[in-house]
């Protein structure tokens, strides 16, 4: 016998079993809320940390920028960029090398959603100055006289010329298609568009290249002829460089209250210079001592005699030091450089270091016949330098290396090359700025 269930109990069971069902529906419905709420959240975070990353590494370029504009930059705090704020701070490792540490926040430091903190350090690369030969001048040429020498290489951009066969102890090269070289003696080769005078005798112990002409002279090894023009090639030194170092040396402070007169004189005693700019002549004399810790830029000229003495600070090492002579409203008849009598100048004590002596005057380039150097004596850490100007080197001077404009080389002057300057190093100037070094970037938090 079939048994009938009243429809009043069916519809309850429906409407119990979606009661169920919806229990059951809302539950799963706020997990996946809550699951998706808590998703949504996460996918912040991340998306809010990358972007804290990358706002601390902005700021670490921006860092290192403001080091370079200005060295005593000390850090800020709570910068906005890309949504988010940075503190950077600094800490001194060494004189050479500094520690940023750059903590980013999005949106803001007092409630962030995500915080990232990197650190770094920052060095000073040196810049490296390359001088291949003995002597190099530019546009003026390269003259001999008397029983002058070099030993070393020489290259010119205008003419190499001597006068009763002056040793050159190296190769000759007068570069572009009006070079040309006569007069000497080179016991290598020589590279030039004309090799050789009616007036003046040649030799050449090994070969000679050369383009157009070749005149009385004599070539022990093989000639050449038909050879390209060697190219030209700028001064080692730029004047975006000398104006840098001038900038490093007024960084270090400007001696205004010991211009005299219109002369800053040190004629006695141990004294300290560098890095400092000084508004006036320069004038070191009697038995003074001075230590050059850093690059002087002297706005006039600059005088070194008698029995006086300019020395590198050993704490400079293999790092090089620049004296300039540069009076930017007057290039004419001053920034001029004179070394007299029995001064002397040293180096730090470590091999490859030198003082280099540089002057702005621009007489020569202009037709002027205003020297830029006046140098009688000096010793061995000395090289001097004028991109501008004449170098004219006399009696018994003997210098390391020397580039300018215009050379002229008499008596028994000699250049001794010395093998330490092609890799001469500066502690400053265009490649001499802040910069990270390898290894030492990392993620903190």
């Amino acid at each position: 016998m079939t048994r009938v269930i009243p429809s009043h109990y069916s519809r309850g069971q429906v409407i119990l079993l979606a009661l169920v069902f919806a229990g059951i529906f809302f539950t799963v419905s706020a997990a996946l809320v809550g699951h998706v709420t808590s998703y949504s959240k996460a996918g912040r975070t991340t998306v809010a940390a990358a972007q804290a990353l990358s706002i601390a590494e902005g700021a670490l370029d921006a860092a290192v920028y403001q080091l370079n504009q200005d060295p005593s930059y000390a850090g800020e705090a709570n910068t906005a960029l890309g949504g988010g704020v940075y503190t950077i701070t600094l800490a001194t490792v060494d004189t050479d090398t500094k520690r940023i540490t750059i903590t980013a926040s999005v949106p803001n430091s007092a409630n962030p959603v995500a915080t990232k903190t990197i650190k770094a350090n920052v060095g000073i690369d040196s810049s490296v100055v390359s001088f291949h030969y003995g002597i190099q001048s530019g546009n003026g040429g390269f003259f001999m006289e008397n029983s002058s020498t070099v030993i070393g290489n020489v290259f010119s951009s205008g003419s190499v010329i001597g006068t009763s066969q002056n040793y050159i102890y190296g190769d000759v090269v007068s570069s572009g298609s009006n070079g040309l070289v006569y007069g000497i003696h080179a016991t290598s080769s020589v590279y030039a568009h004309t090799i050789g005078n009616a007036s003046e005798s040649t030799i050449i112990d090994k070969d000679a290249y050369y383009y157009s002409t070749k005149t009385n002279t004599t070539v022990h090894g093989t000639s050449h002829p038909n050879s390209a023009d060697q190219a030209t090639s700028s001064l080692p030194i730029s004047d975006e460089q000398i104006a840098e170092w001038e900038g490093i040396a007024t960084a270090g402070g400007t001696a205004t209250s010991s211009c005299v007169g219109g002369n800053y004189s040190i004629s006695s005693g141990s004294v300290s210079l560098g890095p400092i700019k000084i508004p006036c002549n320069l004038i070191i004399s009697n038995s003074a001592i001075v230590t050059i810790g850093g690059h002087v830029w002297v706005t006039g000229d600059i005088t070194v005699q008698n029995s006086s003495k300019v020395k590198m600070a050993s704490s400079l090492g293999a790092n090089n030091v620049a004296i300039i002579a540069d009076k930017p409203s007057n290039r004419l008849t001053s920034s001029i450089i004179t070394v007299a009598n029995t001064a002397t100048f040293q180096n730090s004590g470590t091999p490859g270091s030198f003082v280099f002596l540089i002057s702005q005057n621009r007489s020569a380039e202009t037709g002027g016949s205003v020297a830029a150097f006046s140098l009688s004596n000096s010793a061995s850490a000395l090289v001097a330098y004028a991109a501008h100007g004449l170098i004219p080197l006399a009696n018994t001077v003997s210098l390391k290396e020397v580039t300018a404009y215009k050379i002229h080389l008499q008596n028994s002057a000699n250049v001794t090359y010395d093998t330490g300057l092609p890799s001469s190093v500066f502690e400053s100037g265009p490649g001499g700025s802040w910069s990270f070094i390898p290894g030492t970037y990392a993620i903190i938090r």
